[in-house]
């Protein structure tokens, strides 16, 4: 069904169910009676749109991409934003400012309504904008502008949405700025990877690229989600696209503000969501919850006296369905909160105190610690920061005490396969030891392209070779 077609039932069905009650051959009147409702629903509508257009930015990331042959040229892309203060700050995706050597917003300005001039509305204010943090995990980055009295839009809570509640998706999609799309929340908690802590608002509003980052709103104006992705066979719009929650958006963007960074809080565990099958092979007694696969030796809840096989009841009292439930209740809590993990063992329930630590090795932990100005390695499209004592300290304990630390990959200077990863300690490449910036960059800049790169790194605390090929 074409987006033209889907709105068109919609409306029909809203004729419809006003026709219902009038029998046919109903007079004139009551044709007038559902008119006018179809009339009042549109002019909601439009009042709608109105009210949320001036809280939605389209946001002009410039950077590098590869040209011909090894040079580099200038590249722009472009994703939208929405204005969550009125004093400048933003969120938009961290995928759409990610390897950005400059960011700008587009503000937009709106015709008066009832005006006789051109339907085209007047140009946009541009103004340069900070990035003060990426989140990679929630895909989420907060922009700083300097100017107020911007409208900002309320953030609703995204744990009250229904299922087929309408919603509006805006955004600036393949760069077509002030765009508005009607759908439904087709879904209220995607998970696209089994226990990954990352949840979505899945809806058929027509969401395409360049709306990553812009707001999925309710009736209300509120916004309820933030546009990220799209699952299609097309490339574009296929009624299947996802938001991140407006709640996990709250959490991200008070963290990012506040430290440039998301600490997250853990507990020393891993937890799975209990299955049929699980539950069945392990003699749990029970087929849906949560089981304590691991508990890390030496770690907070080692100390308190969990095990692995302990089935999770509750969290400060609450009742956990879920491990991904788990895992999101903990890492929202305070570094060194203490929180009560009520389990089922061997029949009888135990309580234990547990206190939440920041959670070792992450590694988009060092993204806040480079700018591309500085520590761009463009052949490979990564950031990359030398080792010193405070480094090896923060990312240790490591091998070696010289060596370059990818920080990030750089979005807009992609090329390369995306074999290294954020948190890896390149040590050789080629056999040849690299200790700095200047090093690394001069040892992958002599190959021709096609030739391949052996990069000997330390992921993890495991000492491995990575190959890259160079296009």
């Amino acid at each position: 069904m074409s987006r033209t077609r889907g709105f068109a039932v919609v409306c029909a069905l809203g004729v419809t169910a006003i026709l219902v009650a009038a029998p046919a051959g109903a007079d004139p009147a009551g044709r007038a009676q559902a008119t006018d409702s179809l009339v009042a629903f549109d002019a909601q509508l439009e009042t709608l749109a109105r009210q949320v257009a001036p809280s939605v930015v389209q946001v002009v990331a410039s950077g590098y991409a590869p040209g011909g042959g090894t040079l580099l040229s200038r590249a722009r892309s472009y994703g939208s934003g929405a204005i969550v203060d009125g004093d400048g700050w933003i969120v938009t995706n961290a995928h759409v400012v990610e390897g950005a050597q400059a960011v700008h917003i587009e503000l937009l300005r709106l015709r008066e309504p009832g005006g006789t001039g051109s339907i085209l509305r007047p140009r946009s204010r541009r103004l340069p904008a900070r990035v003060v943090g990426v989140d990679l995990e929630t895909d989420l980055a907060v922009l700083k502008v300097e100017a107020g009295g911007l409208p900002a839009l309320p953030l609703a809570d995204s744990e009250q949405l229904h299922q087929g509640q309408l919603v509006l998706a805006f955004g600036s999609p393949l760069g077509l700025e002030n765009s508005a799309s009607l759908g439904v929340v087709s879904s209220v908690a995607r998970q696209l990877q089994p226990d990954s802590p990352m949840i979505y608002v899945q809806t058929d509003a027509a969401i395409n690229p360049g709306n990553s980052g812009g707001p999925l709103v309710d009736v209300q104006g509120r916004l309820v989600g933030l546009n990220t992705l799209i699952a299609s066979q097309s490339g574009g719009d296929d009624g299947i696209g996802f938001a991140a929650p407006s709640n996990i958006v709250r959490a991200v963007y008070a963290q990012l503000r506040e430290q440039g960074r998301v600490r997250r809080g853990v507990i020393g565990v891993r937890a799975q969501s209990i299955t049929h099958a699980l539950g069945n092979g392990l003699g749990l007694g029970v087929h849906s919850g949560v089981v304590l696969s691991d508990v890390r030796p030496g770690g907070p809840a080692d100390a308190a006296g969990l095990r692995p096989g302990d089935i999770v009841v509750s969290l400060d009292g609450k009742p956990m369905q879920n491990a991904r439930q788990l895992d999101v209740n903990v890492y929202q809590r305070a570094l060194g909160d203490t929180v009560t993990l009520e389990v089922l063992r061997s029949g009888a329930r135990h309580s234990f105190p547990v206190t939440v630590v920041e959670r070792p090795r992450d590694p988009d932990r060092f993204a806040s610690l480079v700018t591309p100005e500085r520590n761009l390695v463009s052949r490979l499209g990564v950031l990359a920061i030398e080792l010193d004592e405070d480094l090896v300290h923060a990312a240790g304990p490591l091998r070696r005490s010289e060596g370059v630390l990818v920080a990030a990959r750089s979005g807009g200077v992609v090329g390369v396969d995306d074999d290294l990863r954020p948190g890896d300690v390149i040590y050789a490449v080629n056999g040849v030891s690299v200790r700095g910036l200047a090093e690394l960059r001069s040892a992958v800049q002599s190959p021709a392209s096609g030739e391949p790169l052996v990069f000997h790194v330390e992921r993890a605390g495991r000492l491995l070779y990575v190959v890259v090929e160079l296009e």
